[in-house]
């Protein structure tokens, strides 16, 4: 079995690469880096290491990689590959989408069998967007004949694997816990399982289970921690105050959860103490600023602080505390993030409370926009 992977980073080799194989796939990499394309064809393995007390080790074979500037190489792996998946971004999705639309071309030509293509990003319907890109770029005859043969079931993801650098340039490290869920429904009968994965039939639920607890509680350490001068997320977890508040947070789009989903309270409560000890595991160090990059993106109406205030409003609970973060978001600073400097850029020349209304949607006078240019005035001074 071959499994076409687009994306040879850290999160394609130590997370979604790492499953595939175990799981039996022959994994074929697909990525514009030449350096781990060209190492990848070279030694076909690479090793991952658990961030634990051990240390422990887990070696990836029968790996290979293909040059993902080349469409043709490309089209050919996913005309031949019994599982294509994704970790390049969402924003990069697009980029890809003309090789694997060429390959579900010849894919269709030659008869081959039904394929399940699955993005694995940090996003809300990353293969449904996937396939919008794709089906971009096919015909409205091949597009009917994709949909009988090419699923594009959405996933949720889940492991923190920080920016990190090693001598072996293979070499990844990465927590230990991991979470894959894939929509079952939107999957051919007969498919063969991954191990690893769980499959689900609704999976809004898991999707936003990690997104407001994972997701918010993890920019919420980076945003405080921002303001009190850590570089790492471990600094800011060590730091009781801050772990206070995230905790908070989280109770807060817990509330959200339970009340939508009907989450378990004891078991959401467990969940979110679980979080909490993956965000201090003193075995990783992962950078504030890369954990806080793209605030405009974090701040976004869809996103993993707005939609869980405006759903705590909705439904007569007061976001404190997310409204604390989003404050605290709009006090980041980083000359290197492109959306950090634009932040700050809009809040000098509009104002702060111009910028919250643009970049959120909440408008002024909503009593989420209240709180949070309340909590802003209290942390400006801060920044």
């Amino acid at each position: 079995m071959k499994a076409l992977h687009f994306g040879a980073g850290n999160i394609g080799r130590g997370f979604i690469g790492l499953l595939l194989s175990q799981s039996g796939y022959e994994v074929i990499f697909s990525d514009v880096n030449q350096a781990l394309v060209a190492e990848l064809q070279k030694r076909g393995a690479y090793t991952v290491t658990l961030a634990n007390a051990d240390k422990d080790q887990l070696q990836v074979k029968g790996v290979t990689a293909i040059d993902g500037t080349r469409i043709d190489e490309v089209a050919a792996a996913v005309a031949e590959a019994d599982l294509v998946t994704t970790a390049v971004g969402v924003n990069i999705l697009k980029h890809i989408a003309a090789g694997i639309a060429r390959g579900i071309e010849k894919r269709l030509e030659s008869g081959k069998g039904p394929l399940h293509i699955i993005a694995c990003e940090n996003a809300i319907g990353g293969s449904t967007q996937l396939k919008e890109h794709v089906y971009g770029h096919l015909d409205a005859e091949t597009q009917a004949k994709a949909s009988e043969w090419i699923a594009f079931p959405d996933a949720a993801v889940d492991r923190i694997v920080p920016i990190q650098h090693h001598e072996d340039l293979l070499a990844v490290t990465v927590e230990p816990f991991y979470e894959w869920v894939v929509d079952e429904s939107a999957m051919f009968e007969g498919y063969k399982p991954v191990e690893g994965i769980h499959y689900v039939s609704n999976l809004m639920p898991y999707i936003e289970r990690k997104l407001f607890t994972v997701n918010t509680g993890h920019c919420a350490a980076a945003y405080l921690g921002s303001l009190q001068g850590y570089e790492t997320i471990q600094q800011a977890m060590a730091d009781e105050v801050i772990t206070d508040v995230v905790k908070a947070t989280l109770k807060e789009t817990g509330a959200v959860l339970v009340a939508q989903y009907g989450f378990d309270q004891t078991e959401h409560d467990q969940y979110i103490e679980k979080i909490i000890g993956r965000f201090r595991n003193d075995q990783l160090t992962d950078e504030v600023t890369r954990v806080g990059r793209s605030p405009i993106r974090k701040l976004s109406p869809n996103d993993r602080l707005v939609r869980p205030a405006l759903q705590a409003h909705e439904k007569g609970m007061r976001p404190i505390y997310l409204a604390k973060v989003m404050a605290a978001a709009l006090c980041f600073h980083n000359a290197d993030d492109p959306e950090a400097v634009e932040l700050q850029q809009s809040i000098k020349e509009k104002g702060v409370g111009k910028t919250v209304s643009d970049y959120t949607s909440i408008p002024e006078g909503h009593p989420v926009y209240e709180l949070i240019m309340k909590s802003y005035d209290a942390l400006a001074d801060q920044a």
